[in-house]
């Protein structure tokens, strides 16, 4: 099972290392790495390239970099793009200042596929602040009446065969910050077979643009309510405060 990891960068000098070198450390071999950069300035676009050499005695020669570096309409039109690239069985993602846990994250979860049949795999999160753990998004095994109380898996630990895409369609663009829900609930009410792997599975930097200020959380409030209409889930303001509700659970769960 060859395994598509999409990662999208910006002017991400600072983080992006740790990023490609926790894809570089994993001890599954069938990895096409796919980067998608927005034309960076600050020497991101040198990082890739560095990276994108070849394989060498710490990459497996299974494991495939393929990159391009041009101005784009946003992470979500980024995403698409690298969904387009993509030649996987499955497709994941893995932002530029996220990390995957360890080395066998990747082949936890092309095993959860082979075992189950899923045509969705997802996990735990945890958030971090450098080496601290600040919360901690604990999933669980997915049930058609949780969509209505908020619940959706970590965004970041979705892995999907490539068909769903095919059939569910591309990331809505139209969407700043909660295109990622949009496509949540288009899968998870769609019927397809999901399995939940309870491990983490990402490691992610606190932040993020849903996080920067009180603007961007009004702004995410507001495209949650649309989302949830757009995919007739759930009972608007209602079903949006139970989804904030929930990250109280998450702050409570640092180990």
């Amino acid at each position: 099972m060859k395994i598509s990891i999409i990662t999208i960068t910006y002017n991400s000098a600072k983080t992006l290392p740790r990023a490609l070198e926790s894809v570089r450390s994993q001890t599954y071999g069938d990895i096409e790495h796919i980067i998608v950069d927005g034309a960076s300035t600050d020497g991101t676009v040198e990082i890739i390239k560095n990276y994108s050499k070849g394989p060498s005695d710490k990459v497996p020669s299974t494991k495939e970099v393929r990159w391009v570096s041009e101005p784009d309409g946003g992470i979500y039109d980024a995403l698409n793009k690298g969904i387009r690239m993509a030649t996987g069985d499955v497709i994941g993602f893995l932002h530029s200042d996220d990390v995957l846990y360890s080395p066998d994250s990747i082949g936890q979860i092309a095993a959860a596929f082979e075992s189950s049949k899923a045509d969705v795999v997802y996990g735990d999160l945890q958030y971090c602040n450098g080496d601290k753990v600040t919360r901690r998004w604990r999933s669980n095994a997915f049930k058609p009446s949780s969509l209505k109380f908020g619940w959706m898996p970590p965004h970041p630990t979705l892995y999907v065969r490539r068909e769903v895409y095919e059939q569910v369609g591309e990331y809505d663009s139209w969407f700043r910050i909660s295109a990622d829900y949009d496509m949540v609930l288009r899968i998870f009410t769609a019927g397809y077979k999901t399995h939940y792997i309870p491990q983490v599975l990402v490691s992610m930097e606190t932040g993020g643009a849903s996080n920067r200020d009180a603007k961007a959380r009004l702004s995410k409030t507001q495209e949650d309510y649309f989302v949830l209409k757009k995919n007739h889930v759930g009972a608007g303001l209602l079903t949006v405060a139970c989804k904030q509700l929930r990250k109280i659970r998450q702050f409570l769960r640092k180990s």
